[in-house]
């Protein structure tokens, strides 16, 4: 959750959005009221808002396609709220978020499009983002029925049409570890969601001629500075300073706000104030307002106002 301190600093900084993930339940209508109250609280402090509605995996998986009606009545509510998008769904090329052996983006784009449809029967001006499929290259040691590698769905994603049911192509990198201006030299290997351009690259590429930019609804590099040890599946991050996580988010939106055919419309920074950091989940090492309170990322990014 956000404090006032969290929203000084992220002011301060010139970042003008606020992103909540929104989860959905089939009937549970308090989680209306959930995004009433965080959309309120951001506009009141003068940001704009992304809400990221993310289902219920299983209960996708039981309901089939009576569950795509389910899910666009409650993003139509959400657009009552006026936020200014919503983005459908979160990296629905895994199966930690989408059914085991039913990843597909023919049966996103089933569900993106009656969403779509509802929001702007409601509000026009609501910009609607496509689910960012997760950077990753592990379907070849974990097969098809648990993860789609991102450049393919993606291409499976354009091939399915949603560029006619999204204003602007979901994306996530948050596995850097060095300059996001360089297009080589990471000591992991040349994959391509190791480098900033060419991440960007992979998620456009199969959109091009369509018009849509890209949203970047999770951008963050991880360092440990101020928790410790990173956990073995995360060790890649070891190195990474609370400096250089600064100055790469700083120079990470400048690539971005140059970036032309498509622009970048939208860039959300992965995160603001987590402090969860445990074996499978070091989210606080990501977070830009570090454990003592200071948020080197703020002061660097907003140099680029001057």
């Amino acid at each position: 959750t956000f404090d006032e301190r969290a929203a000084e600093l992220i002011r301060a900084a010139g970042l003008t959005w606020i992103k909540w993930q929104i989860p959905f339940v089939v009937g549970d209508f308090s989680l209306i009221t959930v995004a009433r109250d965080r959309v309120n609280w951001s506009h009141e402090r003068g940001f704009n808002v992304l809400l990221s509605v993310k289902g219920d995996k299983n209960e996708l998986a039981s309901m089939g396609t009576a569950y795509y009606e389910e899910y666009a009545g409650f993003v139509g509510e959400l657009a009552r709220l006026q936020p200014s998008a919503i983005q459908i769904w979160n990296e629905q090329n895994l199966d930690r978020e989408w059914p085991n052996g039913q990843i597909d983006p023919r049966m996103y784009a089933a569900l993106l499009q009656p969403a779509y449809e509802r929001i702007k029967s409601i509000d026009p001006s609501i910009m609607v983002i496509t689910g960012a499929p997760a950077p990753t290259g592990a379907e070849g040691a974990f097969g098809l029925n648990a993860v789609w590698n991102d450049d393919r769905y993606y291409q499976g994603m354009a091939n399915a049409g949603i560029a006619n049911f999204a204003d602007c192509i979901g994306i996530h990198y948050n596995e850097g570890i060095i300059p996001p201006s360089q297009l080589g030299g990471d000591p992991r290997g040349d994959y391509p969601t190791y480098y900033f351009p060419s991440m960007m690259d992979r998620a456009a590429l199969p959109f091009r001629g369509t018009n849509r930019p890209l949203c970047f609804s999770e951008l963050g590099y991880l360092s440990p500075e101020g928790y410790g040890r990173l956990p073995d599946g995360f060790a890649w991050g070891q190195n990474t300073s609370v400096a250089e996580q600064a100055q790469w988010l700083r120079e990470a939106i400048q690539i971005a706000a140059q970036r032309q055919n498509p622009p970048v419309e939208l860039l959300i920074i992965f995160n603001v104030n987590f402090t969860r950091f445990v074996d499978n989940d070091p989210q606080g090492g990501f977070a830009i307002i570090r454990p003592d309170g200071s948020c080197p990322a703020c002061d660097s990014i907003a140099t680029l106002r001057r």
